[in-house]
């Protein structure tokens, strides 16, 4: 086993960013401002993880340019993710395809996984509860404007419009 390493770097606004490598692996919690200052620190380890103990923007600071060089994946809790969205992202819980579908509203574009296809909903599988899907869509997805543009996870894009007039799980609606 690899013996941890870790590297504090003082960073811009006085934060501490981290570095911690593991044989051919690193993870960052934190990343400041300079990210050169990061990046030296790799000592050719792949940079793994990028993660945040709280959403201040010296904190985060230069996690979208580590991300870019990198392809590192970025961790962070959603409470504080929310600000650094460059758009609003509603999220609408749909449970019915699974007990914990979502669906996800940025602007009139809504992304409904398998709870809401073109022509028809998301296959029954084990776990699935019709009902409650349907109840889902009924409560969530139909008070949303016609011209909400649709991406479920299958299949072509679509819109409310176009799925109240022809999807036959939605006739009932009509």
């Amino acid at each position: 086993m690899a013996k941890l390493s870790i590297v504090k770097a003082r960073m811009d606004r006085d934060v501490n960013s981290y570095v911690l490598v593991n044989g051919d692996l690193a993870l960052v919690i934190d990343p400041g401002e300079p990210v050169e200052k990061l990046a030296g620190q790799l000592g050719g380890a792949t940079l793994k993880s990028i993660l945040a103990t709280h959403g201040h923007p010296g904190h985060l600071a230069g996690k979208d340019a580590l991300k870019e060089s990198t392809g590192a994946e970025t961790g962070m809790h959603v409470a504080d993710a929310k600000l650094f969205l460059p758009f609003k992202v509603q999220v609408l819980a749909t449970p019915g395809h699974t007990p914990g579908s979502l669906s996800f509203l940025v602007g009139n574009h809504l992304f409904t996984g398998d709870t809401l296809l073109a022509g028809g909903i998301g296959k029954e599988l084990p776990g699935a509860d019709l009902r409650q899907q349907m109840v889902s869509i009924g409560t969530k997805l139909l008070r949303l404007p016609l011209t909400t543009a649709i991406y479920p996870g299958h299949g072509p894009a679509t819109s409310l419009e176009a799925e109240l007039r022809s999807n036959p799980y939605l006739a009932p609606r009509r």
